[in-house]
């Protein structure tokens, strides 16, 4: 189920807002309004100033997305958090140059907006001063043009300052390995990048604890994870190079029909290790029973309800000599766990997570997977 609302369109980029985006904004009018004492006009410049600041987090994001753009990678969407902003890119290139560009058009569209808000502010006689940013960024009691204008200044500059710090998923992490990326291999330059960044997420954190500054804390932490998921999805997929489908996935897999009641699925769970179950009009795959899904109808409507009135019928499958990078792509975004394998229209079997997981640790051992072997399926064999 999604859960953003999408707003509108910028050059074929859906622009969508998570449902639990007004968060932000009932925290900026207490957080000015009441813990800064500003009232009610100090809650309405926070209102106002937050909204503003999430035009600049769209204008940043599609920095990266006309970048992306610009070299052929498909940009999905941009969603806005409480947190902030992302693009969905289908790829990050491994191409040193284009992932540089690509990191920095971000930042760049920033650092352009901090310089047009502080030619205004200096034009209007306002007094500037970079030592007092974070303080800039609370100048209350009243919403004038000076003030807001005095925010967004700052919010650019230390946004784009922020962003170019050198841990993942920071846009200075990929600009990073971009730069390791020309003299290194990109998995190993993926590896150090994330390394440093954890370093510095740990220096944060510990700082921001002694400080008593738990926001900060958890800021480090989401840094110290996103280097860890990307350095673990770079090389996962380095791993899975030129390894196809079919050399993965299940060819002794059960498969339900639309007519069958969800029992049938339980005895089948209960008789081997097959948890989710493509659901099969004579040849052709009509559906897919996750074994979530199953679960879920069996709490909700119990096991003598058929199955065609709870397969899942909004599915991708997936040709037997796609790569399996393809595979854990659409595992990642639509939160699947399994993908039913189709040739000419005709089911072969089902790849499940599972499978790859298992593909995963044996590609982690030297020479233990050949690329162009293609006869044999790593979990054909499997007793389901």
């Amino acid at each position: 189920m999604d859960q953003s609302l999408k707003l509108f369109k910028v050059r074929g980029i859906a622009i969508r807002v998570h449902m639990t985006f007004p968060l932000i904004l009932i925290w900026a009018a207490l957080q000015f309004g009441i813990l800064a004492r500003g009232g009610w006009s100090g809650a309405l410049f926070g209102i106002v100033t937050t909204l503003f600041l999430f035009v600049i987090v769209v204008l940043h994001e599609l920095g990266h997305s006309f970048a992306a753009q610009h070299y052929g990678v498909e940009v999905k969407q941009i969603v806005l958090l409480p947190i902030g902003g992302v693009a969905q890119l289908a790829e990050i290139p491994e191409n040193p140059r284009q992932e540089f560009v690509i990191a920095i058009a971000g930042p760049a569209v920033n650092f352009a907006l901090a310089i047009f808000f502080g030619s205004f502010l200096f034009t209007s006689g306002t007094s500037l001063s970079l030592t007092d940013l974070p303080g800039m960024l609370f100048q209350l009691g009243r919403t004038s043009l000076a003030s807001i204008g005095a925010y967004l200044f700052a919010a650019n500059l230390l946004l784009g300052l922020f962003n170019l710090l050198p841990a993942f998923p920071m846009d200075g992490g990929r600009v990073l390995r971009a730069l390791l990326a020309t003299k290194l291999s990109y998995p190993r330059a993926t590896t150090i990048a994330a390394a440093i960044g954890q370093s510095l997420a740990l220096f944060m954190g510990l700082w921001a604890f002694l400080q008593g500054d738990f926001f900060l804390v958890l800021v480090g932490i989401f840094i110290f994870t996103g280097a860890s998921q990307e350095r673990n999805l770079v090389l996962s997929r380095n791993a899975l190079a030129g390894l196809k489908v079919r050399q993965a996935f299940s060819r002794q897999a059960r498969f339900l029909s639309p007519d069958d009641e969800l029992g049938v699925a339980v005895e089948l769970t209960l008789q081997g290790f097959q948890a989710d179950f493509p659901v099969c009009d004579q040849e052709q795959v009509v559906g897919i029973l996750t074994h979530s899904r199953l679960v879920q109808a069996l709490t909700q409507y119990g096991a003598a309800i058929r199955v065609r009135e709870v397969m899942d019928v909004e599915f991708t499958p997936i040709s037997p000599d796609q790569p399996l990078m393809d595979a854990q792509r659409q595992f990642a975004e639509r939160h699947s766990d399994a993908l039913p394998v189709i040739e000419n229209g005709r089911f072969l079997g089902l790849l499940t997570s599972r499978d790859l997981v298992e593909v995963l640790q044996l590609a982690s051992i030297p020479n233990a997977l050949r690329p162009g072997t293609t006869e044999t399926s790593l979990a054909s064999e499997q007793v389901l």
